[in-house]
C-alpha cells in the first residue's frame, strides 16, 4: 500500500481532538478553526475508510473501529516525538506529559507518595494523575495508562499483572478490648462489619476467608457501607467495626498497632492489581519508564 503523507497530518489533528475532548478545544491548541479541525477529521476517515467518531450537536464520542485505529497509531506519534527530539540533542529521551488513571486508594496511599522518586529521575517529564474509581476508555479520555484493582476489564489495551495483594481482616484495638479476639471465621457473622461498595454490582463485597486450600464464605452485616479505602480504614480505625482493607493499605497501620489483625491464618485471599497501556509494538519512553518505576514500586523486579 502507498503511504498517503496527508495521513499523519490527520492523524495528528485526531490525536488533538482526543486529549483534548472537542473540535473546538483542538482546533484552539492547534490554531485552527472548528470547521478546519472537523474537515480534517472527515479527511482522515475518508482516506482510512471507516468512521472515527460518533457526532452529535453536543458532544463526540470515537467509534469501536475508531478506538482501535487510534490505539495502534498514538504510540507511534511518541515515538516520532522522540525521535525527533534526539535528532534536534535532546539530552531526555523520557519527555513530555504522562497521564495516568489510577484508582483511587492506590494514587493515594501508594503512587503519590512516592511520585517525587520518579519525578527526580526524568525532569522533563510533566505526570498528570487522575484519580477514577473505574479505568472507562483510556483513549477516548486521552491516558497513557491505566492502573486498578479488580479482574481486567475487556479491553484490546495491553494489560499487566503488577501485583496481588492480600485481604486482610482487621479492627481497632478498642474494638477487640470490648468484643474480643474471634477464633474462626464464623465468628464474625452477627458482629459489627464495615462493608465495601462493589461498584459493578452497587452490592457490598463479599467476605471469603481462605486457609490452604479450604474457604470459607461468610455473610456479615452491618450499618455502615463506604466505596472507597479511605473511609473503610477511618471508620475501622474509629472503632466502628470490622473491615477487610487490603494489606497494601494496612499493613503499616498494623505495624504501628493501630490496627489488630484478626484470624490472621485465614488471610490467604488475594486481590489482584492491573496495569493498562497501549498495545502497539513500539511502547514510548515514557511510558515505558512508568511502567519499570511502578512495578518496582510494588515490589516486583522490572
Amino acid at each position: 500500500m502507498t503511504f498517503d503523507s496527508r495521513l499523519l497530518s490527520g492523524i495528528g489533528v485526531l490525536s488533538a481532538v482526543i486529549e483534548a475532548g472537542s473540535f473546538l478545544r483542538a482546533g484552539q491548541a492547534l490554531g485552527l478553526t472548528q470547521s478546519a479541525v472537523s474537515r480534517a477529521v472527515a479527511r482522515l476517515e475518508q482516506r482510512v475508510g471507516i468512521r472515527i467518531f460518533h457526532r452529535n450537536a453536543r458532544s463526540i464520542t470515537l467509534t469501536d473501529e475508531g478506538r482501535r485505529f487510534y490505539e495502534e497509531v498514538a504510540p507511534h506519534l511518541d515515538s516520532i516525538g522522540e525521535a525527533v527530539g534526539r535528532a534536534a540533542g535532546s539530552k531526555a529521551e523520557v519527555s513530555g506529559r504522562l497521564r495516568i488513571n489510577v484508582d483511587s486508594c492506590f494514587g493515594h496511599y501508594v503512587l503519590t507518595p512516592k511520585i517525587d522518586g520518579f519525578l527526580s529521575r526524568y525532569p522533563d517529564l510533566f505526570v498528570e494523575v487522575i484519580v477514577r474509581d473505574r479505568m472507562g476508555d483510556l483513549v477516548a479520555d486521552g491516558f497513557d495508562l491505566g492502573i486498578h484493582f479488580g479482574d481486567p476489564e475487556p479491553s484490546s489495551l495491553i494489560c499487566r499483572l503488577l501485583a496481588r495483594t492480600r485481604v486482610l481482616t482487621c479492627a481497632a484495638p478498642s474494638y477487640v478490648a470490648r468484643h474480643g479476639m474471634p477464633a474462626h471465621p464464623r465468628d464474625v457473622e452477627g458482629r459489627s462489619c464495615i462493608l465495601m461498595r462493589d461498584p459493578s454490582t452497587s452490592r457490598p463485597y463479599s467476605w471469603d476467608f481462605v486457609r490452604g486450600g479450604e474457604t470459607v464464605s461468610v455473610q456479615v452485616s452491618g450499618r455502615l457501607m463506604v466505596n472507597d479505602t479511605g473511609s473503610l480504614l477511618g471508620a475501622c480505625l474509629g472503632g466502628h467495626g470490622i473491615a477487610q482493607p487490603l494489606e497494601i493499605y494496612s499493613q503499616g497501620l498494623i505495624a504501628e498497632g493501630r490496627l489488630v489483625q484478626l484470624l490472621p491464618d485465614w488471610s490467604e485471599e488475594t486481590f489482584p492489581l492491573y496495569i493498562y497501556h497501549h498495545s502497539p509494538k513500539l511502547i514510548s519512553a515514557k511510558v515505558r519508564a512508568f511502567v519499570a518505576f511502578v512495578t518496582e514500586l510494588v515490589g516486583r523486579p522490572a
